[in-house]
């Protein structure tokens, strides 16, 4: 494997591992991204190594292939570019496989976050309505309260004024 695509997996390794804190959402769509980078870069150099000498095969260069790898990933395939041997089409199950599971993956992390974020929303909008009703009910319970008190002075007040 060329030196530079090995500095860079080691790189994307370790940012996966790397990666401390941070929501859910965000380390799944990161882990699931890297992951998918790291199928595409191995992929590519797969393909080209099972499809090397072939008769037909157009996999042969390792830009062709990254450029076929990226395109199976995100299952636009055109067409122009594809595996004849058995190795290349296993090579393109694990491409396939790997960037519908990742783009999966990323689209349901950020439906969630979106979801999180309402609801997180709808929370704050309910304990203000709380605190409002609460302070609601406490300004009530302490005008009653008062207004019981003057009606038991007014009555006491009565009574002491009525007696000999």
């Amino acid at each position: 494997m060329p030196r530079m695509l090995s500095g860079l997996l080691t790189r994307l390794v370790k940012l996966l591992l790397g990666r401390q804190g941070g929501s859910l959402h965000l380390r799944a769509s990161c882990a699931a991204t890297v992951l998918l980078v790291i199928v595409i870069l191995v992929g590519s150099y797969c393909a080209v190594l099972a499809e090397r000498g072939a008769p037909g095969a157009q996999l042969t260069t390792y830009p062709r292939a990254l450029w076929w790898s990226v395109e199976t990933a995100t299952t636009v395939g055109y067409g122009d570019l594809y595996p004849v041997t058995l190795g290349g089409r296993l090579v393109a199950v694990v491409v396939m496989v790997a960037g519908i599971t990742a783009f999966g993956l990323v689209t349901a992390a950020l439906a969630t976050w979106f979801v999180g974020r309402e609801q997180e929303r709808r929370g704050h909008f309910v304990r203000r309505t709380e605190q409002a009703a609460e302070e609601v009910y406490t300004q009530a319970n302490r005008a009653l309260h008062e207004r019981f008190d003057r009606l038991e002075r007014l009555l006491g007040d009565d009574r002491g004024g009525s007696s000999p």
